[in-house]
């Protein structure tokens, strides 16, 4: 006797099964990564040029004359960065994460005090810098996603600043009082990175810009994705994007 014709709900339960089955490793993998980089770390603290207590994470070896801030996007926080992060320990960076004033997600996130106020951010990435320079790091990159990367073009534009590096993600040009116009880049002598998705808003127009804008060394590169921020590093284009990081920081802050 033939067998009923199943139900489209049926196959539509037995498709998702299957999509789950081949799902649970990938977010096992996820999980175990994450978990090598909390081991891989420890907490600490800090505070901005203007005195706001921030929270974060070190990654990488003590001693290191060569060190990274990762910058978040928003709505994200510093775990954003926490992966790459301990990428970037394993090579020998002294990495630091952190969430941005008024970003408090908690547990191993961890939870900076103040309110949210976009245009002051520039001063927690200077605080950033500093610890930096109290482990003893001399060689100093920034990478900043979105916001982040805006704020890291304002401090690194700072007369009394030296930084070697910086590297945007999809980062605007301005975003609620932070602005990085044409006197910002004419000011960045750090060797600047800008990567941006061709399908990501405005983003790629404003990456081109800033190159256009800015001075020697620097380098523009438009991704085929339209993530945006950290999520490119976890996107189609994550090893180009992740290579591409890693080369220019490698380049203009070595390890040794």
């Amino acid at each position: 006797m033939r067998q009923p014709a199943r139900s489209r709900f049926d196959l539509l339960i037995a498709s998702l099964l299957v999509a789950l089955v081949f799902a649970l490793p990938a977010c096992h993998q996820a999980e175990a990564i994450r978990a090598q980089a909390l081991a891989d770390s420890q907490a600490v603290a800090f505070e901005s040029i203007d005195g706001v207590q921030l929270s974060g994470r070190m990654f990488g070896p003590e001693g290191a004359s060569a060190g990274i801030v990762l910058l978040h996007m928003q709505p994200a926080d510093q775990r954003s960065w926490f992966d790459f992060a301990d990428q970037l320990g394993t090579l020998g960076y002294r990495a630091l994460t952190f969430d941005f004033r008024g970003y408090c997600p908690g547990g191993d996130g961890g939870c900076s005090g103040g309110s949210k106020d976009i245009s002051a951010i520039w001063q927690d990435v200077g605080g950033a810098v500093g610890f930096l320079r109290t482990e003893g790091v001399r060689r100093i990159g920034l990478v900043g996603a979105s916001m982040g990367g805006t704020a890291s073009l304002v401090y690194a534009s700072e007369s009394d600043v030296d930084i070697d590096a910086v590297v945007t993600l999809s980062a605007p040009d301005a975003i609620e009082g932070l602005t990085a116009g044409p006197d910002v880049l004419q000011s960045v002598s750090s060797a600047k990175l800008f990567l941006a998705g061709n399908v990501d808003g405005n983003a790629a127009a404003t990456a081109q810009a800033f190159y256009n804008e800015s001075a020697p060394p620097k380098r523009v590169q438009i991704l085929t994705t339209g993530d945006h921020g950290t999520d490119i590093l976890e996107g189609s284009q994550a090893e180009m994007a992740g290579s591409l990081i890693v080369g220019w920081l490698g380049q203009h802050v070595p390890v040794t």
